[in-house]
């Protein structure tokens, strides 16, 4: 899709950018900013920041890419972060990450409706002495379990709003 120049001037991206004075070296706060104000990174976004800031737009994907907590597509109302890292890992992280998937999968039936829970891994909460580690919605949870799990996916799921 072609865009023309003198149109892009006036988006949330740009004013964004105007609010960091432009500095490529405030690209992260400004991914922030424009995620918290869009819901996620699209491509527009990215290349008026690229051309903002005169930085290409191969850098701008290595830095969305390298961070978890940047979203490409819309991401569900609801994120539940588990812990991958090794403290984790050792209290059976691994078994609740493959049960908190196949669990949304399965709430996932094709029937076109929006699940509004996703499962997002992540690498250390900072939570290490009571792992198995989550976060959802930046609350944190310690000793995490299936039944734990369920309870919150209940929840989230009534409160759809």
């Amino acid at each position: 899709m072609a865009v023309l120049i003198d149109t892009t001037g006036k988006s949330e991206a740009r004013a964004i950018c105007v609010r960091f004075d432009n500095k490529p070296d405030a690209l992260l706060e400004i991914l922030h900013a424009v995620q918290k104000a869009d819901g996620y990174l699209a491509d527009g976004p990215l290349r008026e920041i690229a051309d903002a800031l005169n930085i290409s737009r191969a850098e701008i994907h290595g830095v969305v890419s390298f961070y978890h907590d940047y979203y490409r597509t819309p991401p569900a109302k609801h994120i539940i972060k588990l812990c991958r890292a090794e403290a984790c890992q050792a209290v059976g992280s691994e078994d609740l990450a493959s049960y908190a998937k196949s669990k949304i999968d399965i709430m996932d039936n094709g029937a076109g409706d929006a699940v509004p829970v996703g499962v997002a891994d992540v690498y250390c909460l900072g939570n290490c002495a009571l792992g198995p580690a989550a976060m959802v919605d930046d609350k944190l949870f310690a000793r995490m379990t299936p039944e734990k799990l369920d309870a919150i996916v209940t929840v989230l799921i009534e409160n759809r709003s």
